[in-house]
Order: C-alpha cells, then sequence, then structure tokens
C-alpha cells in the first residue's frame, strides 16, 4: 500500500499531532496526501496562497506556517531528509480554502477546517468550557446569524413566512437527511412552540451554525437569486455538512442526544447565579 493510499485512510483529526508544549499541529507533507495532492510542487502552490492569505488578513505567517524537516526513506533502509511545514489548524483551513474545489476532499477539508476554526473564533477557549456553556456560546452565534441568514434569503427573493418556513426545512432535510423542522422536533418531543435550537447539545448547535453560515455567505457571494434556488442552495449546503460528519466517522444529528435541558433553563440558571453572586 502507497503512503497515498495509507493517509486517505486516515481522517483529518487522526493525522494531528502535539508538541512538547501540547499545542495541536499537522504536518504538510501528510496534509498533502490526505488531499490528493501527488506532486509537493502544487501543494505549496496552494500553502503559499495560503500564506499570503495569512498575512493579508494581519497575521504573522510564522506563528502558523513552521518550517520543518521529515525524514523519507529512499529504498534499501536509506533516508533522507525533506522539506515539511507544521501547520496550526487556522494554517490547514487556509490551503484547503485556497486547493482545487473541484477535489471531493478539498470540499470535505473546507467543512472540517472551517467548523473547527469556527468554533475556536466562537470564544476563546472553547474546548476548556463545560457542554453547558458551550451550548449557551453557540446559541448566542446562531440567533445572530440566524438573523443574517433571513437578510441574505430575502435579498434572493424569499419573502412571504410561508416561503422561508420552506427555505429553512430545506437547510434542515440537506442536514438531516430528509428529515423537516416538524420531524426533528417530534424526534426530540418538543411541541410545536419548543424551538429546535434550544434542545440541542453543543455538537449538533455547531453543525447547523456552521450550515447556516455557509448558506447565508454563498447566497451572497453567487447572488443567487429566487426562492427556489435559495432553498435548493440552503439544501446542498446542509447536505455537504452532513456528508463530512459522515466522512469524519460522526454522528448524525438527528442520533445526536436532545439535553435534559433547554437553552431557556440554562439562561435562566445563569441568570439567577449572577443576581446571588
Amino acid at each position: 500500500m502507497s503512503d497515498l493510499e495509507r493517509y486517505r485512510e486516515k481522517t483529518f483529526e487522526e493525522i494531528k499531532h502535539l508538541n512538547e508544549y501540547d499545542q495541536e499541529y499537522w504536518s504538510a507533507r501528510e496534509l498533502a496526501a490526505v488531499l490528493e495532492y501527488r506532486d509537493w510542487r502544487n501543494f505549496i502552490a496552494a500553502l503559499q496562497r495560503a500564506v499570503q492569505a495569512c498575512e493579508s488578513a494581519g497575521y504573522q505567517a510564522f506563528d502558523h506556517f513552521v518550517d520543518a524537516t521529515d525524514m523519507i526513506e529512499t529504498g534499501k533502509g536509506a533516508q533522507r531528509e525533506v522539506q515539511d511545514y507544521h501547520l496550526s489548524r487556522y494554517a490547514c483551513y487556509l490551503i484547503v480554502m485556497n486547493g482545487d474545489p473541484r477535489k471531493e476532499v478539498i470540499a470535505l477539508g473546507q467543512t472540517y477546517f472551517a467548523v473547527k476554526t469556527r468554533q475556536q473564533e466562537l470564544i476563546e477557549g472553547y474546548d476548556s468550557l463545560e457542554e453547558d456553556q458551550k451550548r449557551l456560546a453557540i446559541r448566542r452565534e446562531m440567533a445572530e446569524h440566524n438573523k443574517s441568514l433571513a437578510e441574505a434569503a430575502k435579498m434572493a427573493g424569499v419573502i412571504e413566512p410561508v416561503d422561508y418556513a420552506t427555505f429553512q426545512n430545506a437547510g434542515y432535510k440537506g442536514l438531516y437527511g430528509g428529515l423537516t423542522a416538524q420531524d426533528i422536533k417530534e424526534r426530540k418531543h418538543l411541541t410545536k412552540s419548543q424551538n429546535i435550537l434550544d434542545h440541542m447539545g453543543s455538537t449538533e448547535l455547531a453543525a447547523n451554525l456552521f450550515r447556516a453560515t455557509q448558506t447565508d455567505e454563498k447566497l451572497r457571494r453567487e447572488k443567487i437569486r429566487g426562492k427556489q434556488a435559495a432553498s435548493d442552495t440552503h439544501y446542498k449546503v446542509g447536505k455537504k455538512v452532513r456528508q463530512t460528519i459522515q466522512e469524519l466517522g460522526g454522528t448524525m444529528p438527528e442520533e445526536l442526544p436532545t439535553p435534559d435541558k433547554s437553552i431557556k433553563q440554562l439562561e435562566r440558571e445563569q441568570e439567577k447565579k449572577e443576581i446571588t453572586a
């Protein structure tokens, strides 16, 4: 089995490394193999575009793209030193965003690293938060981005409330394997007046946050017009997020457990703590 075939069996998470300071990084050589770059020079071209994007965003490239070397076998047990880079999650995100979009694995990488990068941007120390804190943080983000998504949908031609309901259902159907909002409520044993998003764990909320933000950006970027075209876009984005979850071996959103407490309950408990503090 070739190196390329071996790396294909691994997910992006499985090729993650930790340095002596417990900081995560990815090897550029391993990432190139997962992303199906047969020619190192082609991968370097994408990496260099990512470095430029990093600097244009106001970040120091050397914080995210660290020069390194790697040893490879050249035959008969001999080894030689080759160029490598240790990449931050943000660097990986920029590389896949500057990769060949025609490759399915590039699209998967874009989704994976964008979701994880977004979680880190969401709130400092996200990974160290308790589950309830994560839920509250992502739910607040979701509320803000749903406003922006509604605006983008309106610009595309989704005007009437019934049309917006169809538009929202399209996103859920893509992400939840054909289930509508009502279907999801029934699975969660919710009443008609209860908001689905208030009864999701952090993992399920994160998937929905990415569905919303990416649909919003796609509608605006591609200047999509027409309510059917907008709904189709929402469905396709939701389906792509679902596909990525499946590729990474994750649990489908409809199979994730419903938390015992709703977001409203958590907010009330937080308010009481703040009053008594």
